[in-house]
């Protein structure tokens, strides 16, 4: 698509509904700073900060086989999410795989003697399922006053962002 239509095609989409954009500004922080903080509290289990649980849901949902990932791909995702230095990310993984938590141990990179590989324990494989149980638990008591329409467009609408977003990263 030119960038002539691009803008043509929000033309007419900011016409479509009036004021839109600051309508889902005054949505935002409410659903982000009461339901996110929310759901990232029940993450946390009251064991791990935040940072420490953004960690584990990265090797989770985009490491090799939600089980390991190149220490190098957690710091440039957490980077972009939160104002973080790769010093504190290497502290925040270190007091994960040392006793008492012991969730992740640091193998250095076959390909790369100065690269670290984050891998999951099998404690810290049983920690990532009860804190996926846990924030799932939450998420049902907010599903549960839905109907099932109510959820499937809320599903829709939260994939349509994503896939929006990812695609601002590649513009």
């Amino acid at each position: 698509m030119t960038a002539k239509k691009k803008s043509e095609t929000r033309a007419r989409r900011a016409s479509a509904i009036p004021d839109a954009a600051l309508l889902f500004l005054e949505y935002y922080y409410p659903i982000h700073y009461q339901a996110g903080i929310g759901v990232e509290d029940a993450l946390r289990g009251g064991l791990l900060n935040r940072h420490q649980v953004a960690m584990l849901w990265l090797i989770h949902s985009e490491g090799r086989e939600g089980r390991e990932m190149n220490r190098k791909a957690i710091e440039r995702s957490l980077e972009s999410w939160f104002e973080i230095s790769g010093a504190a990310i290497t502290k925040a993984l270190r007091a994960m795989a040392m006793p008492p938590l012991e969730l992740v141990q640091l193998v250095e990179d076959p390909r790369s003697g100065r690269e670290k590989i984050v891998r999951l324990t099998a404690k810290g494989e049983v920690h990532m399922k009860k804190m996926i149980a846990g924030g799932e638990a939450y998420v049902q008591r907010i599903v549960d006053h839905m109907s099932d329409e109510e959820i499937r467009q809320g599903l829709h609408f939260f994939k349509r962002i994503s896939e929006i977003v990812a695609g601002f990263r590649q513009e």
